[in-house]
């Protein structure tokens, strides 16, 4: 680049440097063995803080396509992360529920991610870490409203 950087420029360039740092999943931290894959973390969080969910409830969320996802909650169920019940609400399609091992393999996950934020954000003054995380959830939000999928937050 040349010239005086937009302050979005510098986002942009920030965000990408983060984008490929591995440190806060439990594989880069090196936390434990038996970590969560990216997708799984990702979608046991949501059926987590929304509840049970179809193959086509987590297409509307994910913006996936159902042979994805038919993959990736296959994988979960042998792991054993969630299981498949009838709709609690009537309806025809089955959910996926998160199992008592999916939900104790989420808090060790997500409890390793915290301790390895804890790590690099360790001179940081409680006042900071607040202010960016209030940024990051703006940030977020905004796409959010963007791509129309909001994410449901606890």
């Amino acid at each position: 680049m040349s010239g005086p950087s937009e302050p979005t420029d510098d986002v942009a360039f920030e965000y990408m440097v983060l984008s490929r740092h591995h440190y806060l999943s439990p594989h880069g931290a090196r936390t434990h063995e038996n970590a969560l894959d990216r997708s799984a973390y990702i979608l046991l969080s949501r059926i987590r803080v929304q509840g049970p969910m179809s193959i086509g409830e987590l297409s509307d969320a994910f913006g996936l396509d159902a042979s994805t996802l038919n993959r990736q909650t296959a994988a979960m169920s042998r792991a054993g992360l969630v299981e498949r019940i009838p709709d609690p609400e009537g309806g025809l399609a089955r959910k996926f529920r998160i199992t008592e091992e999916g939900d104790r393999r989420l808090d060790e996950d997500r409890a390793a991610r915290v301790h390895a934020l804890d790590l690099v954000m360790e001179d940081w003054p409680a006042e900071d870490i607040e202010a960016f995380a209030a940024f990051l959830r703006r940030f977020n939000t905004g796409i959010e409203r963007l791509d129309g999928r909001p994410w449901p937050r606890p």
